[in-house]
């Protein structure tokens, strides 16, 4: 075995070295897993070009298929989302030491896959959004997505061709373009690569799975956890309407007049992007409790010390 595919099973405790088959066939075959996770759940996808082996295809479908059983239940999940503020995506790809951060259930609301766990945090991949290489009208560009720290940035570099090692600077320059275009960060966690955060996304509701089964099940499956934010519409708003089109939540709409902009609270998730789109910055985020805590590095390691 390779370096990194040694460091990657070494990870894993004798009890979960099951998770480490999975995490390898999910890293190396991503493309393939979220075409069947799309088909599975009735989303048009585009086929990857790679062919699988029958066996190893059946392989990524009971993957899939792991993760959709234990989607129902904020217990049993644990393949999930949290969104995160610009800011607060930046601070997890700029980590500098070493962390072990138990995240408190107030942030991440699910039982399994919450922490975070971060060796050798300046080892990050950025590689081809799966979402978007398997939607038929791709949102560009491609290479949006990351792995954070290792084992799993350095494996996925090396047996992805998709994936590359970067900096965390040319991370953060991603993160700004992809806020600018209007799109969400999210910060992934999965029980199957040691039960912690692994990835952020850069997500758009027209490709993200994600999004568009949060928005199509109108959050009836938690798979996904907001900001800890919600966003407000002041008193300059002149009702240009263009944090509607930018919200990938669809959470904007525009009063009965067209005058003024209205945010549903239920639908939004607090990732700050009508309040950056927003040209009179009439649009702001304000903490709200019923949406959890942010996952804020800052403030959650400050309570480390």
């Amino acid at each position: 075995m390779s370096d990194s595919t040694n460091e990657l099973y070494d990870s894993y405790p004798m009890e979960n070295k099951g998770d480490f088959f999975s995490a390898y066939v999910y890293m190396k075959y991503i493309d393939h897993f979220i075409y069947h996770a799309m088909q599975a759940s009735g989303l048009p996808a585009r086929e990857p070009e790679e062919i699988l082996d029958r066996s190893l295809d059946d392989l990524v479908r009971a993957t899939v298929q792991r993760v959709a059983d234990g989607a129902a239940d904020l217990a049993t999940s644990f393949y999930h989302g949290k969104v995160l503020k610009l800011e607060d995506a930046i601070q997890l790809v700029t980590q500098k030491v070493d962390l072990s951060l138990i995240t408190p259930e107030t942030v991440i609301p699910f039982k399994l896959a919450k922490d975070i766990i971060l060796k050798n945090p300046q080892w990050i991949a950025a590689g081809r959004c799966p979402c978007r290489a398997a939607s038929e009208k791709p949102c560009l560009p491609m290479e949006v997505c990351f792995f954070v720290g290792d084992p799993g940035a350095s494996f996925i570099a090396d047996h992805n061709p998709h994936y590359r090692k970067v900096t965390q600077e040319e991370a953060v320059s991603i993160l700004e373009a992809e806020h600018k275009r209007g799109h969400v960060h999210t910060a992934y966690f999965k029980k199957d690569m040691g039960n912690r955060f692994s990835a952020i996304c850069n997500c758009c509701g027209c490709c993200c799975m994600g999004i568009r089964m949060w928005n199509l099940l109108e959050g009836a499956v938690p798979i996904m956890a907001p900001s800890g934010y919600v966003s407000h519409v002041g008193d300059r708003c002149n009702g240009c309407g263009e944090c509607v089109g930018y919200c990938q939540f669809k959470a904007v709409s525009l009063d009965d007049n067209g005058q003024e902009a209205v945010i549903n609270t239920t639908k939004c998730m607090g990732c700050g992007v009508c309040e950056d789109i927003c040209p009179v910055g009439a649009v702001t985020l304000e903490r709200d409790l019923s949406k959890g805590e942010p996952l804020d590095m800052r403030q959650l390691m400050s309570k480390l010390d």
